[in-house]
């Protein structure tokens, strides 16, 4: 079941988990305080229980120490954040700052600092109450917290090394592949011209729905579309594709149906949510932009790294990979009595494959190194692919070769490209058509 997307532009915010913590935290204060006072001192044993002067010396020293490893991760962080700006792509920091890890730590810490301030504004002495166990629980929370802290230098140490940058990304964009792609086994490509709706769109003028905010389109609701649509006895086109930046008064749908001056627009932009700033939630793209982005940085002369750069490329095959056998020609949806509802725009694995490799192709060219690399992932989504992705891939890789300058190469670097595009040719069942450099 996916999340829904509330939910999910929620989740995308740095301060959401540490703001739910915070919360939490002053609730649990409050709870502790009504526990301490409902019960005897009697109740628990003298150990787990201080005194009104020890408490506020203990809530004390925990807050200010709290408060002191919080603003130190938050120091932390600036520097990774700076490493990725400096050294990555300025679009991979959202990805230290959205990780689970880096917001729940954060949470810890604020949530101990709130609880352990909440304590010694409630804590009072009185006539029945004069020993006080919620102390004792602040010390377990900050022993806790040490435990977090050593996790935070870890975490750290792990995420400022771009190899662990390129898997998380990696990783994140096939999931959200497998999230909003079906395979193309399970749904059978579209023959738009099968649907006779499709010709009268042309016969009849659209109405059209703009947007009522700018922003970057992080997610289109399809489901609930084609279910408007079907209630509304509409056909509609998105206009607009996911990560494009939409202007207010923006073209974002396009509609025809007998009584469109009847529609409430409001439901319909209800579906589109849009953000400040692109994420990876449903656009694919994003999550390639930004392995193209760490990929041409190591490209660059300022850099000079090629290992990184092959890591790059071995990740964007790993994507392109799963995206080969998805159904990207979807572009049509039909509500359950198979009337045409949604129209989006169509996308085809060949304009992924260019814009991929396009970049790294010119700037690194001249990079033996770069270029076998780029061969080899051809090979890895070939291998794992039908007839159709072999025969495009293939071209692809003509595409490739023919900017390598093979007047200024040296022998050996040419017989090492041959021997990789040998093995492409054979892999997407083209031996014959392979003519040596």
């Amino acid at each position: 079941m996916k999340d829904h997307p509330t939910w999910l532009m929620l989740r995308s915010h740095f301060w959401f988990i540490p703001a739910v913590y915070g919360i939490t935290s002053i609730l649990f204060a409050w709870l502790s305080v009504y526990v301490d006072y409902l019960l005897r001192d009697d109740f628990f044993p003298p150990f787990f229980v201080v005194d009104l002067n020890l408490a506020h010396t203990l809530l004390s020293t925990i807050a200010s120490s709290l408060l002191t490893m919080t603003t130190i991760s938050f120091s932390t962080i600036m520097v990774v954040l700076t490493t990725y700006l400096s050294q990555f792509s300025p679009r991979t920091m959202q990805d230290f700052l959205t990780d689970v890890h880096t917001q729940r730590i954060l949470g810890v810490f604020i949530g101990g600092f709130v609880y352990a301030l909440i304590l010694l504004l409630l804590i009072r002495e009185t006539d029945q109450q004069s020993f006080f166990l919620a102390p004792t629980l602040a010390v377990l929370y900050a022993i806790v917290c040490v435990g977090f802290f050593v996790f935070f230098v870890h975490h750290v140490g792990r995420w400022i090394q771009v190899s662990n940058l390129i898997h998380h990304i990696t990783r994140s964009t096939i999931q959200s592949i497998h999230s909003n792609y079906e395979d193309e086994e399970i749904e059978a490509r579209d023959e738009p011209w099968k649907d006779w709706e499709s010709e009268e769109l042309t016969l009849i003028e659209p109405t059209y729905i703009f947007a009522e905010k700018s922003g970057y389109l992080l997610i289109v609701e399809i489901e609930k579309l084609v279910e408007q649509a079907r209630d509304d006895d509409v056909i509609v086109k998105v206009e607009v594709g996911l990560g494009d930046f939409i202007e207010k008064g923006t073209t974002i749908l396009s509609f025809w149906g007998k009584n469109t001056s009847e529609i409430d627009s409001s439901l319909y932009q209800q579906l589109f949510h849009v953000g400040e700033e692109r994420a990876t939630i449903q656009d694919i793209d994003f999550g390639l932009t930004k392995l193209v982005e760490i990929t041409l940085r190591a490209l660059s002369p300022g850099t000079n790294d090629p290992n990184t750069a092959i890591s790059g490329i071995r990740a964007l095959a790993r994507i392109l990979t799963v995206l080969a056998k998805k159904n990207l020609h979807r572009s049509y949806y039909n509500d359950q009595y198979e009337s045409l509802r949604v129209m989006v725009k169509q996308r085809h694995f060949e304009d992924y494959l260019y814009r991929c490799y396009y970049q790294i192709r010119h700037y690194g060219i001249e990079d033996v190194s770069v270029v076998a690399a780029m061969i080899d992932s051809l090979q890895l989504i070939a291998a794992q692919n039908d007839r159709r992705i072999k025969e495009i891939v293939w071209q692809f890789s003509r595409y490739i070769q023919q900017g390598i300058k093979q007047e200024t190469m040296l022998e050996l670097d040419r017989s090492y490209i041959n021997e990789k595009v040998q093995q492409l040719a054979i892999q997407t069942e083209h031996a014959h058509d392979h003519h040596p450099l």
